[in-house]
């Protein structure tokens, strides 16, 4: 928590390191800290009657409220208010984003009118989004922009409109509940790691004071006036000494030695550290940056620029840190662990999460194992128990490494649905293109201004138009019809027993699922993962929106047993038909991965299986484990059940895999 707090200080004392993302688990407050923030920063003046907050001093020229009238002293009227924290909710619209025409001036007064968004009411203050890794794919595109340019445009039902937008982004996430895109990730200047405290003294202290504030608001913020006054003030001083902080050429030259050495890609990793650090001398009351504020700057701004794959954890090795500041001519080149009292001022800890690195490299996922010489199904108990090369017993309960991860065909589900935006499949959503309208249901989810002016048309002169604005009849309203991408239930049903057992086989199919959750992770959608031997199945992963945990679940899978190739089928469709009733817009594909062996309950009983998922409208891909110059053909008979297409194992990222649930429907 306390190097939270210096993050979000050092970016009210310098605006201009660029927010900050908070990583933590659910219950540590971070919520409640960042929303505290907003109490501590100084009061700002904007020109009075400007919906866009415009500084007095210098007020934008393209501001859509203006020209600003000027006063005797050739400034704007101004007026002074607190700082604003708005928080844009994950569900937000567009339109409430960025702003849109004002529909009532438009069609009562005949007028176009630009009624402002978030991003406006932002301008020069805190935007913050909590479960930020939850926003929808078109408004991080729109926060994006903004960032980038610090101006929004907007260009939509005939408005066209640029403000200002320029503020501090600070998002909240549970890592749980997936990744952020990289593109966003990088534009959050600082990231802290947070987690709850193992201290039964602490944890019990926040208890106490949490009951205490519930039983008497007004007492407990009075007792800690004094406190946050003083914290206030701290924060107006360390903005009045920033622009003297001088960042020396050795300071300079330790910044860009240690973005360097982490291979951070561009060099807004430098710009930010470097202005973490001059924030952090200017708190620290130091008219030099210092190697401290460097390596501690260094903290924050780097780990989340470290990620080279999407199922790595933000983390920063403090040895290499270390070294880099020594090699750029640190005088103190010890860390904080070597310093009891720790940095000054409440300075970062190194309570960063190390990353699992990543997915091990091994054999190309499309390498094939010697062949197993099986020619019986009847033979099938004594492979489980036998490599596939049959020299001797599998290895049973082990964890083999996966192979080497590459960039799979799209599998899509068909047709057009109407679930969660995404990138996977296509369907009408909420957000994405115009293709057309239509007359709405109860009400309209999204007003189609020229289709409704159009209907209405018509009709002016029988309903006694004789004002600018149009006379409208709610038979006059035409909804938008909007088409895009919608993210599916990638369901894993992945066989682990004996007969999978063999190193190379098994390390190809890892790698092969690492690839297709990769691609999950890419396309915003839900995985989950059934995994089945022995004597049954189990739920290794429920459907969730963390592909990092599913890749997790999956480097830690065991193989060994026999194979209830039925039992996984079964309770695949059991963990789809429960995610239906609570999700019913997202629609599942369903991904087999088997040789097709069952030699605990049967293949009759796995064939039953395959058309109960059918039964059901489950698409499905069946990937065909299968090796050696004798083939049972096993997977093709439970692809064919089961209503869905059967794909070697070397096949997944080849041309083969192009259209291959479309030509299933067809099929069907």
């Amino acid at each position: 928590m306390a190097d939270l707090k210096l993050a979000l200080l050092l970016n009210a004392v310098s605006p201009a390191v660029g927010g900050v993302l908070v990583r933590g688990e659910k219950g540590t407050a971070k919520s409640t800290v960042v929303r505290a923030l907003a109490a501590l920063l100084p009061d700002l003046a904007a020109v009075t009657g400007c919906r866009f907050a415009c500084d007095p001093a210098a007020p934008d020229p393209e501001c859509p409220d203006g020209p600003h009238p000027a006063e005797a002293d050739g400034t704007a009227a101004a007026r002074t208010r607190p700082a604003r924290l708005v928080e844009l909710p994950v569900g937000a619209s567009e339109d409430r984003l960025v702003g849109s025409l004002d529909i009532e001036r438009a069609l009562t007064e005949g007028v176009k009118a630009f009624e402002p968004g978030l991003l406006a009411a932002a301008h020069r203050g805190v935007l913050y989004v909590d479960e930020v890794n939850l926003l929808h794919d078109h408004l991080v595109d729109l926060l994006l922009d903004a960032a980038a340019m610090g101006t929004s445009h907007v260009e939509r039902e005939g408005v066209s409109v640029r403000h200002a937008a320029r503020f501090l982004l600070v998002g909240t996430m549970n890592p749980e509940e997936g990744e952020l895109r990289p593109q966003l990730l990088d534009r959050f200047g600082l990231t802290v790691e947070v987690a709850a405290t193992r201290d039964p003294a602490e944890r019990a202290e926040v208890v106490r004071r949490r009951l205490a504030f519930e039983a008497d608001p007004e007492a407990f913020a009075a007792a800690r006036a004094e406190e946050e006054a003083e914290l206030a003030r701290h924060i107006r001083r360390a903005r009045e000494r920033l622009p003297g902080v001088v960042l020396t050429d050795t300071a300079l030259r330790q910044v860009t030695a240690v973005c360097a050495a982490f291979e951070v890609d561009g060099l807004r990793a430098d710009l930010v550290t470097a202005r973490a650090a001059m924030a952090l001398a200017a708190w620290r009351d130091h008219a030099e940056v210092t190697a401290d504020d460097v390596r501690d700057a260094a903290r924050l701004a780097l780990p989340h620029r470290r990620r080279r794959d999407p199922f790595d954890a933000p983390d920063l090795d403090e040895d290499r840190l270390r070294e880099a500041l020594d090699q750029a001519g640190d005088a103190d080149p010890k860390g904080p662990e070597d310093d009891p009292d720790g940095p000054d001022d409440g300075g970062p800890g190194s309570g960063e999460s190390p990353g699992d690195g990543g997915a091990p490299s091994g054999d190309a996922p499309g390498e094939r194992p010697p062949g197993s010489g099986a020619a019986q199904e009847a033979a099938g108990d004594a492979a489980d128990e036998r490599t596939e090369d049959g020299s001797g017993p599998a290895p049973q309960d082990a964890a083999a490494d996966p192979g080497e991860t590459y960039r799979p065909r799209l599998l899509s589900v068909s047709g057009i649905g109407a679930g969660t935006p995404g990138r996977r499949s296509r369907a009408e959503t909420p957000f994405g293109r115009t293709s057309g309208a239509r007359t709405p249901g109860e009400r309209a989810a999204a007003l189609h201004l020229p289709a409704t002016l159009r209907a209405a048309a018509p009709h002016q002169r029988a309903r006694g138009r004789s004002g600018p604005g149009l006379v409208l009849r709610s038979g006059d309203l035409r909804e938008a019809v909007r088409e895009g991408r919608e993210g599916n239930l990638v369901l894993f049903c992945v066989d682990a027993s004996g007969s999978m057992a063999a190193r190379t086989r098994m390390r190809a199919v890892k790698g092969a699922v690492l690839s297709l959750l990769l691609d999950a992770y890419q396309r915003r959608d839900k995985v989950g993962l059934v995994v089945f031997r022995g004597r049954g199945a189990e739920v290794a992963l429920p459907p969730t929106s963390s592909v990092e945990a599913g890749a997790r679940r999956l480097r830690e899978l065991r193989t060994g047993g026999r194979t209830p190739l039925a039992a996984g089928l079964l309770r695949s469709a059991d963990v789809l038909r429960v995610e239906r009733m609570r999700d019913p817009r997202r629609r599942p594909l369903l991904v087999v991965v088997t040789d097709g062996r069952a030699t605990h309950g049967g293949l009759d009983d796995a064939l039953r299986a395959g058309a109960r998922i059918r039964a059901q409208g489950v698409q499905s891909v069946v990937v065909d484990c299968e090796s050696g110059p004798v083939r049972l053909g096993l997977a093709g008979r439970l692809a064919a059940e089961t209503g869905g297409a059967r794909v070697g194992l070397e096949e997944l990222g080849a041309d083969a895999l192009t259209g291959l649930v479309r030509h299933t429907r067809r099929a069907a």
